[in-house]
């Protein structure tokens, strides 16, 4: 049965988890308002929960039939929600518990994707006791700085003087006990909306700022993004199907949204995924679903149904 394919019905009573106790908490509420405020206006029997772990009795104890994800960053998007709601047998949206942790992990989901032959920047990950020279001489300036399980943009940082380092390592560590240097790409930025195995149209990103930072992103009002994206039909069909390798080299299902770079050379790289993308109505996933043809309401309910698949089912995929 495909996901277009379930009645409203067939979801039962379902929890809409969003806020979460991560640096992503204001964007997550965004996300999950308009994700529960889209599935009642479907018809769909939601229930929006502002979620930390003193709230999963409601979980247990309110006759849930399944859980719709809108929650972003560490405690929601790396694993820890997700082997919760298996312990206890409730449905949700998106990849599964091993999936999810890899994504969120940026230094495994890219050593991953090495062995498997797929293009992504080096990457070193620091702590206190780096030799910045020795961090410079082997990815070169400049270089991104930020941490290993954020999203965002959060905490995040170019660096063009390797005395800058220890500053930039300072301000990732608020964020994360693991912090990462990356090998700066200097080039075009896009990003690959993905619904189940279908690919949706590329957005490609623009800012004034020197990379597409927390306050592009959500504070800033000259961001631009493009849709369609202006590259050559074939050339986005290249990266849609890099795209999929990427997230099913490391067994992500359902949902989710990749991070690419496109080099003065025209080569991509990859740079992460997203396995619970932001959903509010300015959101990318649902630009390029509306590009798609694809309603907020209608894309909400697809993602929904992705929770249908049975939780032994989603493992054995992956």
């Amino acid at each position: 049965m495909s996901i277009s394919e379930y009645q409203v019905s067939d979801f039962g009573k379902v929890a809409v988890l969003m806020g979460g106790e991560s640096a992503e908490r204001a964007i997550s509420l965004e996300s999950g308002k308009a994700v529960y405020a889209a599935l009642c206006k479907e018809g769909v029997d939601a229930h929006a929960i502002d979620f930390d772990t003193n709230e999963f009795h409601q979980l247990v104890n309110n006759d849930f039939d399944r859980v719709f994800i809108a929650l972003h960053g560490r405690g929601g998007e790396d694993g820890t929600i997700q082997g919760a709601l298996e312990s206890i047998g409730l449905p949700y949206t998106g990849s599964d518990v091993m999936s999810s942790a890899l994504a969120m992990d940026k230094t495994r989901s890219k050593a991953i994707w090495r062995d498997a032959g797929l293009p992504t920047p080096d990457v070193v990950e620091l702590n206190h006791e780096s030799n910045w020279e020795e961090i410079v001489e082997k990815l070169n300036l400049p270089i991104m700085v930020k941490p290993v399980r954020e999203g965002s943009s959060v905490g995040a940082s170019k660096v063009t003087q390797a005395k800058d380092l220890s500053s930039a390592w300072n301000l990732a560590n608020q964020f994360d006990d693991r912090v990462m240097a990356e090998s700066w790409i200097e080039g075009d930025e896009y990003t690959v909306p993905i619904l189940g195995d279908i690919v949706l149209p590329m957005i490609k990103l623009e800012t004034k700022r020197e990379f597409y930072d927390y306050q592009a992103k959500y504070e800033d009002d000259d961001t631009k993004y493009i849709c369609p994206c202006g590259l050559e039909e074939s050339v986005e069909k290249t990266l849609g199907e890099l795209s999929l390798k990427a997230c099913n080299t490391l067994g992500v299902s359902g949902w989710s949204r990749v991070d690419i770079m496109i080099d003065k050379k025209n080569q991509p790289w990859l740079i992460e995924v997203n396995t619970v993308p932001g959903m509010t109505s300015h959101s990318l996933v649902p630009m390029a679903a509306k590009q798609a043809g694809i309603s907020f309401e209608q894309l909400v309910v697809q993602i929904l149904a992705t929770s249908m698949v049975p939780v032994t089912t989603k493992e054995n995929q992956n």
